[in-house]
């Protein structure tokens, strides 16, 4: 497999998130995680202890991420936006980093229109949980790389 990728949550609410998210970040191949705007603190529901295993990264503001993107890392925001990307057709670029938003407010509109933005179909205008959308989301990373 070539390339790499990250994952991280902007401004999460939910430690259990974060946990479960990290988890499945480790499992499905992930190179780094990290957080913006909230310091990682361990979770019960991170039953690998990812962050042994992968580097943990926090930052304090989006500006300071976007500074320490790996070179030619495109960033891709998960969020359910207008304008977004359907997953089922997307080709994950071989260095990425993927940008979820917190679980009341997602991702800000500065972020998202500065950056591809990908959402994940469903026949319900709910959202799903972030851990879960993430998790999905590098299923389908890991999925498509191995057809």
């Amino acid at each position: 497999m070539r390339g790499y990728f990250g994952i991280g949550i902007y401004q999460p609410k939910n430690k259990e998130n974060i946990g479960t998210l990290w988890r499945s970040a480790f499992i499905f191949g992930a190179s780094f995680i990290f957080t913006i705007g909230h310091r990682y603190k361990k979770q019960c529901s991170d039953t690998v202890k990812a962050y042994r295993h992968i580097p943990l990264w926090t930052f304090d503001t989006y500006a300071e991420f976007k500074d320490k993107v790996p070179y030619t890392s495109r960033i891709v925001c998960i969020e359910n936006s207008e304008n977004a990307d359907n997953l089922s057709n997307f080709v994950h670029p071989h260095q990425c980093v993927y940008l979820l938003g917190s679980e009341d407010h997602g991702l800000p509109e500065p972020i998202l229109s500065g950056n591809q933005t990908i959402i994940i179909p469903s026949k319900r205008e709910f959202c799903l949980n972030v851990s879960t959308s993430g998790s999905i989301v590098m299923f389908d990373r890991l999925n498509k790389e191995q057809r």
